[in-house]
C-alpha cells in the first residue's frame, strides 16, 4: 500500500483562531452549522453545510487549503486541494 503525503501540509502554522466564529457571518448576522479553522492563517470560516461556504471560499481565495474542525470531540483536518483528510 502507498501513503500519499499531502503536500500542503507544509503550510500548516501554530495558529490561534481569529475569532470566537465565523468571521464573515458573525459580521453580516449570519448564521452557521459549524466551523472551521484554517490552519495557516487562523481564520475561521463556516463549514460546506453552511448557507456561506466561508471556509472554502477563503480556502480559494487566499491559497490556504488545510482546515481543522473546531468542533467540540471533533479531531480531523481537510484539504481542500487533495479533497481529502489529513
Amino acid at each position: 500500500m502507498t501513503v500519499r503525503t499531502d503536500p500542503h501540509l507544509t503550510l500548516v502554522r501554530p495558529v490561534t483562531p481569529s475569532a470566537p466564529g465565523c468571521e464573515e457571518c458573525l459580521a453580516t448576522r449570519s448564521p452557521w452549522i459549524h466551523l472551521r479553522l484554517r490552519l495557516t492563517c487562523g481564520h475561521v470560516g463556516c463549514c460546506d453545510s453552511s448557507p456561506n461556504r466561508r471556509a472554502r471560499r477563503h480556502a480559494a481565495a487566499d491559497g490556504h487549503p488545510i482546515v481543522a474542525s473546531l468542533e467540540g470531540g471533533e479531531d480531523w483536518r481537510w484539504c481542500f486541494v487533495q479533497v481529502a483528510f489529513v
